[in-house]
């Protein structure tokens, strides 16, 4: 099991059942007590959970969203496929809004070297960037959360309310046709609508496992979205539905 695969399964347990032995997730994940150890100390330097002699115990509720640098490192590839297509999909000299998250993290480092305006929505994605030759960065007013480092607050509410953008890229936590598009935090969630209110264009990027989950705050139906961009194994009614509300569909 690639590693962080096993750091997600052992969130996810510990968070599931409260706390865990090491021996207990050694069994789980068919790794040594040694590598267990390692992981712990790993989620433990995250926040994700807290260690005590001979395991550990979770500081995260349920429906709560891992930490980001946990996610950074999961499904990285895929994420790289589906910024790659996103990329394509705007053509140059667009003026694009870019939401906070690790798939659009990616997006931005794929949009770097184009001749593009962009308001990147996280200090993350403003970071990745800057640089570019071609591109003109436009920087929102806001308060970074912690860790994800995503704005959020009236200020960045104004600085979308106050553009109008050709295209919107959005990530989410929970995409389904009957739910729509979720995320965890509501604030996150308020900065979403804004930008997809600002845009002409709206595409949502998605991996395959945000089309099981519904996040507690709702951000928009379905039928808001243009576009959704995933990886080929999405589950194929979630996207014929949308599909039949319009929404254009690309897998990759």
């Amino acid at each position: 099991m690639a590693s962080t695969d096993r750091l997600r399964q052992i969130t996810e347990s510990v968070r599931e059942r409260g706390q865990l032995s090491v021996a207990e997730l050694a069994e789980r994940t068919g790794a040594s007590e040694m590598t267990i150890r390692r992981d712990l100390e790993t989620l433990s330097d995250q926040g994700v959970l807290e260690r005590y002699r001979g395991g550990a115990r979770s500081l995260l509720l349920r429906g709560e969203e891992p930490p980001f640098a946990l996610r950074a490192r999961e499904g990285l590839d895929a994420k790289r496929r589906i910024a790659a297509e996103v990329a394509e999909l705007i053509s140059d000299g667009e003026s694009v809004v870019l939401d906070s998250g690790t798939t659009c993290l990616e997006v931005a480092r794929a949009l770097k070297h184009r001749r593009l305006t962009v308001m990147p929505l996280s200090l993350h994605a403003a970071n990745a960037l800057t640089g570019g030759e071609r591109l003109r960065l436009l920087l929102p007013g806001g308060e970074p959360r912690p860790g994800e480092l995503a704005l959020t607050g009236p200020l960045t509410e104004a600085s979308l309310a106050a553009l109008r953008f050709d295209t919107a890229v959005v990530g989410c936590c929970g995409l389904t046709a009957a739910d729509g598009l979720t995320a965890y935090d509501l604030a996150d969630a308020a900065i979403k609508r804004a930008a997809i209110a600002s845009a002409r264009r709206v595409i949502a990027v998605a991996e395959t496992a945000k089309f099981s989950r519904t996040a507690l705050a709702f951000v928009a139906p379905a039928s808001a979205l243009d576009a959704v961009v995933t990886e080929e194994d999405a589950p194929r009614d979630e996207l014929d539905a949308m599909a039949a509300s319009g929404v254009a569909v690309r897998r990759v």
